[in-house]
């Protein structure tokens, strides 16, 4: 009797509040250990002095997912002349994690890569899976995001391996469903930075605007 009474509840654990139409009759998400649906890897060398601007192999550092990039990379801002087969590269859909930080909870910062072939420093934890890159990096730095900053470990200097992430729990719905809440939540972030440049725009135009409109007070005195 006391199981069937906490049944519901675990049910709706794993069912989210808002959901698209055509899978509100659809099973619930399964919950897995990130380890089980998989395979963690760490990155490999690039030093800050081995980034050149005109490199042949382009990067990513991990200092660039706090200061750079998004739940998800496109376009790649670093490059190293370091030969390929000296570095870890990457597979479209691999999602990045730093290895180290100054917080806990700033740690916790995943981005999809959605190129092949990008090198990833060594300051970077790999998640490589058959899931949907880009619903899992939005996942993990949505409602997973505590869970990561309580398995890290250090002070000063914030520590995060590929053991501790793969005992993560993840929520897995069907591929279709990852794929459309991915959709949904990318049109968002595509909105945003359309927005935050037209807000530059407007800033920029502003400050010429009251350069015009007010005399230099050199031109007063004159």
């Amino acid at each position: 009797m006391e199981d069937k009474a906490m049944q519901p509840a675990v049910q709706r654990a794993s069912v989210p509040k808002l959901r698209f139409p055509e899978f509100r009759a659809v099973e619930e998400w399964s919950k897995e250990k990130l380890g089980a649906v998989a395979t963690l890897y760490k990155g490999k060398g690039i030093s800050k002095a081995e980034i050149v601007e005109d490199g042949v192999q382009p990067c990513i550092r991990y200092g660039e997912l706090y200061t750079t990039y998004g739940e998800t990379i496109h376009e790649i801002v670093s490059s190293t002349n370091v030969d390929a087969s000296e570095l870890f590269l990457s597979k479209k859909n691999d999602v990045i994690i730093p290895a180290s930080g100054e917080t806990k909870i700033d740690i916790a910062k995943a981005s999809c890569v959605m190129n092949d072939d990008i090198a990833l420093g060594s300051d970077l934890n790999v998640i490589r899976s058959n899931q949907n890159g880009i619903f899992l990096s939005y996942q993990l730095n949505g409602p997973l995001r505590l869970s990561i900053a309580k398995v890290a470990q250090g002070d000063t200097v914030v520590h995060l391996y590929p053991t501790q992430i793969e005992r993560l729990d993840v929520l897995v719905p069907s591929p279709i469903e990852q794929q459309k809440i991915a959709d949904c939540l990318s049109s968002l972030d595509e909105l945003i930075t359309l927005e935050a440049q037209k807000l530059a725009t407007l800033k920029t135009h502003k400050k010429g605007l009251m350069q015009q409109l007010f005399p230099a007070l050199d031109e007063v005195d004159a």
